[in-house]
């Protein structure tokens, strides 16, 4: 049987279109995720300028990472790779390093340090920097321009944990409320319907994000989902896990949706009822939690601080979120789809139900935002804080419109009675070939000629040409034409049904208010899960600032400076050494060379060095002479790590001088 396309009313398409708008506004500015791990020193430093090569590299992170044996990469200036690609475990206490062997004998030159990583909260991190020996040179080494986890494969990845969370409230959210709040809508085919698409998203993102892991992590190719090499390595990581655990226990997820739809549906006897009620509430529970627990499990509650909390607490958060939001999912629907159904008791019970969810959600919530943020600073000067304020004023706005919807429950009469509950949903939804038979939509406006139409006289006219057709066994073309009729009628039906009802009208709009907010509420915390915590930006943010200078270096800082005072004799190199190149006391020794390597004579030689980041500066150091060449300074005190300018002035003459600068970064 073909209906008529059913048409939105121009509030509701103003509505959808706006949600619409802030929800690809905030996944088009959601970018690459960010980390919870970060890179916080490096050995050689980014920059640097060592006299001979050393025997490997070395990074510190914040936090425990995942390395492979391409994870850290060493180029010379032409591009080859010049390390073992043997990673060394330098881990020691709290401290997370990593290093990589380099080939004997390295030439003069520049060569690059490529690093890619993932953290140990399931987000990709990656780097580069530079470090010289001899002197800087130029390189033939070009990177990517896409970061790790960012391009199509990062939207798409995006996308995909987007709907994984929707479908995992959706599930959960229809199922708690069909069980706690309106048990005769298990029998009503639009709820059906929802709760299974529910399943279906939440299983086909699943799919998606495990095909997509590995590009996402490792080589950014759309290409790569295919690469069986590929999963079977994310399969052995601990997000691999976790998305290969939430697909089993989905399984058990489909027992239950089948055995809700089915046996509790058509179960009358009330003993038998309630039994299966208990069954189907426990188990449900319990494959709820697993499911939201391979979040809590490969996510921010599993590292950091106190995860032994954090995993629990972030599992009731997301049970929480789903009763509330997927209740409100699933009332919306009964709401449009079986409103002569649904009665003052369910809507009452769910208010309740969400209320408590609430609650839990504060609790949760306020306890996350602590362990994730810290300071009242990271709350408005971070990311992650300005994406949690955002998402405290959506919850303020949902928990506002709330409280109307619930001023319309207390207006909100029982339905007709229509024999048994569940009868009256089926009855609802099949009536006069509306939502279940053909899978169509009551809309709010219609033609003119159809709304102002009598329903009755449009029934009878109906009945008179249906008995014609059967009669006459007339061509398909007016078969169809008297398809398009009884769809029309049984639309007009539908809206003066909710016409006639204007409390469930005004909570059906109230309803679809919360639920648009409820989409922009769940892609901010989509985000919110892709985006480094604040407590991490903070902690990691002076180590950031000396962009990448390690805290305790393992050598001391060396670098060579050419100068040319245009003078006889004027050309050289002066080679410092700050040791052991750190905040505090240092001992600073300098060396004057002609071209040929020979030591240099030279009447003065000064050095300053300033932190241009916090004004610190110029601070003067006048060397002694030790010998023809050697210049040396003990105690040269720099009180702040970061990357400062040291400025060599070197006198070759009475009137021949020129002065030479170069940042150094300071641990």
């Amino acid at each position: 049987m073909l209906t008529t396309a059913p048409r939105l009313g121009p509030a509701l398409a103003r509505l959808l279109l706006v949600v619409a708008a802030l929800l690809g506004t905030l996944l088009a500015t959601a970018g690459p995720a960010s980390a919870h791990a970060a890179l916080t020193g490096s050995d050689p430093q980014d920059g640097a300028v060592v006299a001979t090569a050393p025997k490997e590299v070395n990074l510190t992170f914040s936090e425990q990472v995942a390395m492979s044996d391409d994870s850290l990469r060493v180029l010379d200036p032409a591009g080859k790779r010049v390390d073992t690609g043997e990673i060394r475990d330098l881990c020691s206490n709290s401290t997370v390093r990593y290093g990589v062997a380099l080939l004997p004998g390295l030439p003069d030159g520049t060569y690059t340090v490529a690093w890619q990583t993932v953290s140990a909260d399931s987000h990709p991190i990656s780097g580069a920097f530079t470090f010289s020996v001899g002197a800087p040179s130029k390189t033939a080494v070009s990177l990517p321009d896409t970061a790790v986890g960012g391009g199509l494969v990062g939207a798409l990845y995006g996308i995909a944990r987007y709907l994984a969370y929707a479908g995992f409230v959706v599930l959960v959210g229809g199922g708690a409320f069909v069980l706690a709040c309106w048990p005769a809508g298990a029998a009503v085919r639009p709820v059906q319907k929802l709760v299974v698409r529910g399943w279906l998203t939440l299983t086909a993102a699943t799919l998606a994000l495990l095909l997509l892991r590995y590009p996402y992590t490792r080589t950014g190719e759309l290409a790569d989902v295919f690469d069986l090499g590929g999963l079977r390595a994310v399969l052995e990581t601990k997000t691999g896990a976790a998305l290969s655990s939430r697909l089993l226990l989905l399984g058990a997820a489909a027992l239950f949706v089948a055995v809700l739809f089915g046996a509790y549906a058509r179960r009358r006897e009330e003993a038998d009822h309630r039994d299966l009620t208990f069954g189907l509430a426990l188990g449900g529970t319990v494959v709820a939690a697993g499911v939201a627990g391979t979040w809590a499990l490969a996510e921010h509650a599993s590292t950091g601080l106190q995860p032994g909390i954090a995993m629990p607490v972030d599992i009731l958060h997301l049970l929480a979120v789903a009763v509330w939001l997927g209740g409100l999912a699933t009332l919306l629907v009964a709401l449009h789809r079986a409103p002569a159904a649904l009665g003052r008791t369910a809507v009452e019970r769910y208010s309740t139900l969400a209320f408590g969810a609430v609650v839990v959600l504060a609790a949760t919530g306020i306890y996350q935002s602590w362990r994730q943020v810290g300071t009242w600073s990271a709350l408005t000067g971070t990311r992650y804080g300005q994406l949690l304020l955002v998402k405290a004023g959506l919850v303020a706005v949902l928990l506002g419109i709330g409280w109307i919807s619930r001023r319309w429950v207390r207006r909100l009469g029982e339905p007709a009675p229509a024999g048994d509950g569940a009868e009256a949903g089926i009855e609802s939804g099949t009536k006069s070939g509306s939502a279940v038979g053909t899978d169509r939509e009551p809309v709010d406006d219609e033609p003119a000629d159809v709304v102002d139409a009598d329903v009755t006289e449009a029934d009878e006219a109906a009945e008179v040409e249906a008995a014609e057709v059967e009669a006459a066994e007339v061509d398909a073309e007016r078969a169809e034409q008297l398809a398009r009729q009884r769809a029309a009628v049984a639309t007009a039906r539908r809206k003066k049904e909710r016409d006639a009802d204007p409390e469930r009208s005004g909570l059906r709009r109230s309803v679809l208010t919360e639920a648009s907010v409820a989409v922009v509420l769940l892609a901010v915390t989509t985000v919110l899960t892709s985006t480094e915590p604040a407590r991490t930006e903070e902690e990691a943010g002076p180590a950031r600032t000396a962009a990448g200078a390690p805290a305790v270096p393992n050598r001391p800082v060396d670098v060579r400076l050419p100068f040319d005072t245009g003078g006889a004799n004027g050309k050289g190199t002066v080679q410092l050494t700050l040791d052991p190149g750190r905040t505090g006391a240092n001992a600073l020794h300098i060396y004057v060379v002609r071209p040929d390597g020979s030591a240099l004579d030279v009447p003065e030689v000064k050095v300053a060095f300033t932190l241009t980041a916090k004004s610190i500066g110029p601070l003067p150091v006048v060397p002694d002479r030790i010998q023809t060449g050697h210049w040396s300074a003990s105690g040269v005190q720099l009180p702040m790590p970061g990357e400062w300018l040291m400025r060599v002035t070197v006198r070759t003459s009475d009137i021949d001088q020129t002065t030479i600068e170069k940042n150094v970064k300071i641990g």
